[in-house]
């Protein structure tokens, strides 16, 4: 699934190179907003997730679904895997549009980073005392210490609005959604 979810991306901006317009305004997340802006259709909760801005988007997502994504997918084996990157992605999708249903200026959403977030978070809980090794500062730390931190950031660059142009609560949203998902996993039997 992994590999597959990888080569879609790469697809969809693929596509974005020739199309971009048209796909933006039908298939980017598009909150609700004036008649004459483009408008929020059912199947954008998952496919803004298959385009992006740049081409530094799409590797840095890329690159993090192919470190935690395929780990995940070995606990979690390929269908459930795709239920919970889906589930991370609509949840991404619907804390957004929440948070940009205040905004005055209809803008979209575009990118796996929902998905992606999600998967961070199931790494941290699944494989908690991995150590990873930041870029910036060069420090290693254990998973769940990384996920943690990264959540918190996200949470402060969202509610104070730096970063403008970044969804910040949709990757809050994307965790959320995957915390929610393993959690009431764990109470269903296999």
């Amino acid at each position: 699934m992994v590999r597959t979810l990888f080569f879609l991306n790469i697809a969809g901006f693929w596509c974005q190179l020739f199309y971009n317009d048209l796909l933006l305004t039908w298939f980017a997340l598009w909150p609700p907003g004036p008649q004459n802006a483009p408008h929020f259709a059912l199947w954008q909760l998952v496919t803004y997730s298959f385009l992006h801005g740049s081409t530094l988007h799409l590797a840095v997502n890329m690159l993090a679904l192919w470190m935690f994504g395929r780990d995940v997918e070995r606990v979690l084996g390929a269908r459930r895997f795709l239920r919970y990157y889906l589930l991370c992605v609509v949840s991404a999708a619907i804390l957004q549009l929440i948070v940009a249903w205040s905004s005055e200026t209809p803008y979209p959403t575009v990118g796996a980073s929902g998905g992606v977030f999600g998967l961070l978070l199931a790494y941290g809980m699944f494989f908690p005392h991995r150590r990873l090794l930041l870029l910036f500062p060069p420090i290693p730390m254990p998973a769940w210490l990384f996920v943690t931190l990264y959540a918190l950031l996200e949470l402060v660059l969202g509610v104070t609005g730096t970063q403008a142009g970044v969804a910040h609560f949709a990757h809050l949203g994307g965790m959320l959604g995957g915390y929610l998902a393993l959690q009431l996993g764990r109470r269903r039997p296999r």
